[in-house]
């Protein structure tokens, strides 16, 4: 049990990195044009389009936070028993870091329904997933060592 959670964070962290950057879904046109873009190639080529507002909260819900929690939860798996908490606002943002797993079946389901492309998913969504599962666990696990309420 003691090594369980250093495991499970290991997964995690090894798991969004991957999410990050494989591509998250195949994209077929006209049988002839096809994308798979990471996480990381779309937040980059929305900027550089000029949808930074899109962006911006892509990145931020799906990047930024997740990685901050992560990073959070490895000070709190080492610091000790109740040396380091995950503060509760960041838990209640951290909700949000399936965001963009939801966007891509989003898009999955429109380019199957409009004729017009086909879409798969591709690893990179299946690790990011993992990752989001593997964080639950790991902030369960602090708070069980913690005595924290889960």
């Amino acid at each position: 049990m003691r090594f369980l959670l250093p495991a499970v964070l290991c997964g995690a962290t090894f798991c969004f990195a991957l999410g990050i950057t494989l591509p998250l879904i195949r994209v077929e046109r006209l049988w002839l044009f096809s994308d798979e873009p990471s996480l990381a190639v779309m937040v980059r080529d929305l900027f550089l389009a000029g949808d930074w507002p899109i962006a911006s909260i892509l990145g931020l819900f799906s990047i930024v936070f997740p990685a901050a929690k992560l990073l959070l939860l490895h000070v709190a798996a080492y610091a000790g028993p109740g040396a380091a908490r995950v503060p509760g606002w960041f838990r209640a943002l951290s909700n949000w870091s399936m965001l963009d797993v939801v966007l891509v079946a989003l898009v999955i389901f429109a380019a199957r329904t409009s004729g017009l492309a086909s879409a798969f998913t591709q690893p990179g969504l299946w690790f990011f997933a993992g990752s989001v599962v593997l964080t639950v666990v790991a902030t369960a696990l602090v708070k069980r060592r913690d005595g924290e309420p889960a």
